[in-house]
């Protein structure tokens, strides 16, 4: 099963245990009045406020946290197709002998980077593609290494070639960590959590009325969910709705241009 559809249960479920706990969290409430009418709602104000209080920052800087883990991955993408076309570029000044085989192999390795991303959310495909990408990391740096040292390179070669492959091999790994980077699942935890206990004591505060709210506890629960399933999915841009696919063809028109 996609992670989109794991997303959208965990949410959904997120919505139905606070539905539920609104309802409990009410009827504890009239049960409650029943037996002191006076007492029943001293402090409820202030816990609850402070609960909701949590759940909101929770919220905030969770998403804060994925947004902003969502712009560096995209401007990654960028960084990298940078890097590779500034080593691209930097092979006119090896030997026009040694130029052929290692602008293949260049080609080679773009493809293979584009195929990893593609072949997102498939996580053993995608693997394979970054394997074969860093075999391929191997032979050119090992290729530039003789081709700066060969006759017929420039003399600044080696200064300007060998540091431009290593800034495009180093910010492979840099992408790789990045897209690795999520907050602890205790925090996960701890926000649903929090929105649970956050639906029982204000369904427990709804006790005062005589009817039940339907619009406000669905509105309260459906926002609560539909931002939780928006934290989720731009926290995982490459599996979910939310995507930074766009900024791969930064990646597809520098392959072109290889041509």
């Amino acid at each position: 099963m996609s992670f989109t559809f794991y997303a959208a249960l965990l949410s959904l479920g997120l919505l139905v245990g606070m539905l539920v706990s609104l309802e409990v969290g009410r009827r504890v409430g009239v049960h409650r009045l029943a037996r002191d009418v006076d007492g029943a709602m001293a402090g409820v104000g202030t816990v609850e406020g402070a609960v909701l209080a949590l759940l909101g920052l929770l919220l905030a800087f969770t998403f804060a946290g994925a947004g902003t883990r969502f712009d560096a991955r995209r401007t990654l993408v960028v960084e990298e197709t940078n890097a590779i076309g500034t080593a691209y570029l930097r092979l006119d000044m090896l030997p026009k002998a040694a130029q052929p085989a290692l602008r293949e192999n260049f080609r080679r390795y773009v493809d293979t980077r584009m195929e990893a991303y593609r072949k997102m959310p498939d996580i053993v495909a995608a693997y394979e593609a970054l394997a074969r990408g860093t075999k391929l990391q191997g032979e050119i740096w090992r290729q530039a290494v003789s081709g700066v040292h060969a006759e017929g390179a420039l003399p600044q070669a080696s200064m300007l070639v060998l540091p431009a492959l290593n800034a495009m091999i180093d910010i492979t790994t840099t992408r790789t960590m990045v897209g690795q980077m999520h907050p602890p699942y205790v925090i996960f935890v701890m926000l649903f959590v929090l929105a649970l206990l956050s639906a029982l004591l204000s369904g427990y505060g709804m006790a005062a009325s005589k009817s039940r709210s339907w619009l406000h506890m669905l509105c309260f629960a459906c926002a609560i969910a539909v931002t939780v399933y928006i934290i989720l999915d731009i926290e995982f841009p490459r599996m979910g709705l939310i995507r930074v696919d766009a900024f791969d063809q930064a990646l597809v028109d520098l392959r072109s241009s290889m041509n």
